[in-house]
């Protein structure tokens, strides 16, 4: 669509140029400043490498490489040309090769990314990375072999086109592609940036039917447990909740029909259900938290400090890492309560 400037008698068109008119570089400036405001193009998705390299072929670099809170990969190619070149060959290749890396080696390549972007954040990249995953699992996120593939040019031709839209619709592949187009206004430069696949109106729908189809697999397919768990409780039933939540739910309704935290701690493993002295909340507690547990510095984002339990002095908090002892802690916490009215039913992956 062509872009029109507003006066009061009529509609001017806006002439579109060229990143090669205008002397934008590939590298230098487009990616450098997308890189800085990702979400132009993609939501949800942190940059953790630029010129990621790490292959055994050297020469072979994803121009920019992400991760969404799902703990799935995202794979950015960028080019200034009309045509796209071969981007969508070249993200499949980096999707291959990057669907192997693990949790500790994202933090390796995020080290070195903040090194050249922020390096008085070097030392933050694990903490950083385990907070923006903490739905995944934090620090225990095991990453999906999924890879999200986000194609951005100033135009893709139909080979590009008809490739990406047969990739998604037969194998399920999540590829957006992103056209920018420079515009010169006066001595201004602006860039109207569209996403053409799949189309703005249809992205909700396609994310929603990938979604129940990635899940109704996870387990099998990457290791991860996605299971959710509906809390039944004297004040009714839940929404399906994720592992931490729904430890979290049942802790707080016990504690709430007079179970103690000292009698709770018998069901929850004490590494993850601890202690500090005072009845504490907000910054308060965090302090007390650090200061009792030294080693937390860097985890405090694994904790619910936001739901603290207060009983005779002290202050408990629930950890958000769960894994395959969810059941068992929550038979064990059931076991405790005063009547029939706590339960808990879990859903197949990708119900609710």
């Amino acid at each position: 669509m062509p872009l029109y400037e507003m006066t009061s008698n009529v509609l001017e068109p806006v002439p579109s140029t060229t990143f090669t008119a205008e002397q934008v570089l590939e590298r230098a400036d487009l990616q450098r400043l997308l890189r800085a405001r990702i979400d132009m193009i993609v939501d949800g998705v942190m940059v953790v490498a630029e010129e990621f390299g790490a292959f055994t072929d050297a020469r072979r670099r994803v121009d920019l490489l992400g991760v969404d809170r799902s703990g799935r990969l995202v794979v950015i190619e960028l080019k200034r040309t009309n045509d796209g070149g071969h981007v969508e060959l070249q993200a499949l290749r980096y999707a291959a090769m990057v669907s192997v890396i693990t949790f500790d080696d994202l933090v390796e390549h995020h080290e070195h990314y903040l090194a050249q972007v922020e390096p008085e954040a070097v030392d933050e990249a694990r903490s950083r990375l385990a907070e923006f995953l903490e739905e995944a699992g934090g620090e225990d996120t095991v990453l999906s072999r999924e890879v999200r593939l986000v194609l951005v040019a100033a135009g893709f031709d139909r080979e590009i086109t008809t490739t990406v839209l047969w990739l998604t619709d037969v194998y399920g592949l999540d590829i957006r592609c992103v056209k920018l187009t420079p515009y010169k206004v006066a001595e201004r430069l602006l860039l109207d940036v569209q996403q053409i696949i799949p189309l703005p109106e249809a992205g909700e729908l396609t994310v929603q039917i990938r979604r129940k189809q990635s899940q109704a697999r996870a387990v099998s397919a990457d290791g991860r447990d996605w299971t959710r768990y509906e809390i039944v409780t004297p004040e009714g039933r839940s929404r399906p909740l994720r592992k931490r939540w729904a430890v979290l739910t049942m802790a707080t309704a016990l504690h709430k029909a007079g179970i103690t935290a000292q009698q709770l701690s018998t069901a929850i493993p004490r590494s993850r259900f601890l202690p500090v002295e005072g009845l504490l909340s907000g910054e308060e507690l965090a302090k007390a938290f650090l200061a009792t547990y030294p080693g937390s510095t860097k985890r405090l984002g694994r904790w619910f400090l936001d739901a603290p339990l207060h009983d005779q002095g002290r202050t408990w908090v629930v950890s958000k890492m769960w894994g395959t002892n969810t059941e068992p802690v929550l038979d064990r916490l059931i076991a405790l309560a005063p009547n029939l009215e706590f339960s808990y039913e879990s859903l197949e992956p990708g119900a609710g």
